[in-house]
């Protein structure tokens, strides 16, 4: 698909049906400001809209100290509360778009994720990570609270208990802790990072695509619900594959001895 070129943002096709999204400010530690807000929001609309060939998206950060320190604050000093609140909507807007995409992000965390950073590691579907990272929501630090996700997002990975003392002591933990509780699915030397991530990335992108969008929409949505309705809304979400050419090539495929090609028809 066609991108336009982004001021904040890098993107590219690393793989097969695999785009590598980059947050683009290394000089100021990858923080977002408004214009990546934007840029962010344009991303997951398009991506939305039409992915395209794109079945997978890997979300890093440029250097390999920092994958995100969070909001811009030299921005948001002196900002009005008018421009605050504008610049926050449209941060919500970004984070939930985000979210709700359709085709899985992984997110590769080479360094750092504070703040805005966390939360964009959060609304990952999962995440690798260099050993050296180090996580924190910081906002109590500064007289807010986490505002994109955290408060949800984080308890969801790690548990009530440990999420209320990781935001309200607004502490730093290491990549290990990251690990041990949830919030990272595996660690990494910094060369490996981006090899290891693509290499799951493939793998994702090289099975029947509409079948990983509903398996991404099944668990979102049907852990929110009670069991018995999560049920269903998995068979439902199961039944709109059955009549698809790829479920048809999975099968032949399979009966064939070959790897099947799928469409995503």
């Amino acid at each position: 698909m066609e991108l336009p070129e982004y001021q904040t943002l890098k993107t590219e096709i690393a793989a097969p049906h695999v785009l590598l999204v980059t947050l683009n400010r290394p000089e100021i530690a990858n923080a977002l400001n408004t214009q990546m807000g934007r840029e962010f929001l344009d991303l997951w609309t398009r991506l939305t809209e039409d992915a395209g060939d794109v079945r997978c998206v890997v979300l890093t950060g440029a250097g390999d100290k920092v994958f995100c320190a969070g909001a811009d604050l030299k921005e948001r000093n002196g900002m009005t509360r008018e421009q605050w609140r504008r610049q926050h909507e449209l941060f919500e807007r970004h984070y939930w778009a985000m979210t709700d995409l359709p085709v899985p992000v992984i997110a590769a965390v080479n360094g750092h994720a504070y703040a805005g950073g966390f939360e964009a590691v959060l609304s990952c579907d999962f995440a690798y990570a260099v050993h050296s990272a180090r996580f924190a929501l910081t906002e109590v630090t500064l007289g807010i609270m986490p505002g994109a996700g955290g408060t949800q997002n984080l308890p969801r990975a790690v548990g009530e208990r440990r999420a209320k003392e990781i935001i309200m002591t607004a502490r730093p933990f290491s990549a290990q802790q990251a690990y041990d509780w949830g919030v990272v699915n595996a660690l990494c030397e910094p060369g490996e990072l981006m090899p290891k991530v693509l290499d799951t990335a493939r793998a994702i992108a090289g099975n029947a695509p509409l079948s990983i969008r509903q398996v991404k929409k099944s668990v979102r949505y049907g852990m929110q619900m009670e069991l018995k309705t999560a049920f269903r809304f998995e068979v439902e979400a199961y039944n709109h594959l059955v009549e698809t050419e790829d479920r048809y090539e999975g099968i032949k495929a399979f009966n064939e001895k070959r790897k099947p090609v799928f469409k995503g028809k």
